[in-house]
């Protein structure tokens, strides 16, 4: 009875090993499969991410232009019925401009106050001033409450400009921002897959380096205890 026990103990071991090594694999697979699938998803617009911020870091010094002034100081005639706040003159310039709602970026007042001008003191009117921007323009518009038109200063994007303002989500439709925070979300685990990649597929390196690092750790608790 105890020769047939032992028998069937090793028997079982091999059993054993196999089951455990047949999960390591199918987690390895798993792990190789989604960090594939994330680098296909992210490829595209992670390269687009990449090349734009090397752009927008080293525009200054590259010289790079972004954007081109193509009318500036237009006066745009309002309407009889004149809009009553910032708001509804944003709203007003959001449907003449062919802008989307989402796109208007500020609308603000700044009341009627004293100016300095030269050697006088002038009473400056109510102050309006309206932002729009979509990935290809901007508008910035002023009026002064009582004059029978707005101020517009258009700024146009070149393409390098376009790909910019489309990597900072200025002026964008809700579904960019939610495509980038998909793209942000798979870079994210990609970096997580390939981790674990790395560990399982390095075991022994990986323990030799946890192990060094809780001893440099200890070294460092160690000796910061004795200062004190």
């Amino acid at each position: 009875m105890y020769t047939d026990a032992s028998t069937h103990a090793e028997a079982d071991m091999p059993a054993t090993a196999s089951r455990r090594r047949s999960r390591r694999a199918i987690a390895l697979t798993w792990l190789r499969k989604t960090h594939l699938y994330l680098g296909l998803w992210g490829a595209l617009l992670g390269l687009l991410f990449g090349a734009t911020g090397f752009l927008l870091n080293h525009r200054a010094i590259l010289a790079i232009p972004v954007q081109k002034t193509v009318l500036t100081s237009v006066q745009l005639t309002l309407p009889a019925q004149r809009p009553s706040s910032a708001q509804e003159l944003a709203n007003w310039l959001q449907q003449e401009l062919r802008f989307q709602p989402a796109q208007i970026i500020q609308a603000k007042s700044q009341p009627t106050r004293t100016v300095v001008w030269g050697d006088r003191e002038l009473s400056q009117p109510e102050r309006w001033s309206v932002s729009l921007h979509s990935p290809q323009r901007g508008v910035n518009a002023e009026y002064f409450v009582g004059n029978s038109f707005v101020r517009l200063d258009q700024v146009d994007a070149t393409f390098i400009g376009t790909l910019t303002r489309l990597h900072m989500s200025v002026g964008v439709s809700a579904f960019w921002v939610l495509l980038s925070d998909t793209i942000a979300g798979a870079l994210i685990l990609l970096s997580i897959t390939g981790l674990l990649l790395w560990t399982q597929l390095h075991a022994v390196r990986t323990l030799a380096i946890f192990t060094s690092l809780g001893a440099l750790m200890f070294g460092l608790v160690a000796a910061l205890s004795s200062l004190i």
